[in-house]
């Protein structure tokens, strides 16, 4: 692998996190939704990632690939409040499933990945700068 592989590979990963930072903000800012359905209840998203290395297929290609956003699977929470103007029925209301404590940790991975593709992305540019100063 060349050192200009390194740029790439960090430069898909900054992005990679990126959109993995912007999902748990999204998240974040939709704990304390309500609906008036299950069905409509704000779901939990994940970002699925794949690592791409030396796919035939995809000659020279390496990086992060995103492969989706996914909703959680997990129960939104039922909530009896008959006063809400949301409330069915029954008197019930449906909050997200957002776990916010689960959030912050995924706020914190992805932030330190992040930070880490950025050194990566400095030290590999401060490698080219002293090769290049070799030849004066």
């Amino acid at each position: 692998m060349s050192l200009m592989a390194n740029f790439d590979i960090s430069g898909s990963a900054i992005s990679a996190q990126s959109l993995r930072l912007n999902t748990v903000a999204s998240n974040l800012a939709n704990v304390e939704t309500l609906a008036a359905s299950d069905a409509d209840a704000y779901r939990s998203r994940q970002v699925v990632f794949q690592a791409l290395l030396t796919d035939p297929s995809r000659p020279g290609e390496v990086g992060v690939n995103l492969l989706g956003v996914v909703e959680s699977g997990k129960a939104v929470q039922r909530r009896y409040d008959p006063g809400h103007a949301f409330a069915d029925a029954e008197g019930f209301v449906y909050a997200s499933n957002v776990n916010p404590v689960e959030e912050m940790a995924n706020m914190l991975s992805a932030s330190r990945a992040y930070q880490n593709n950025v050194e990566v992305l400095n030290t590999s540019r401060d490698l080219l700068m002293r090769v290049l100063s070799l030849g004066n």
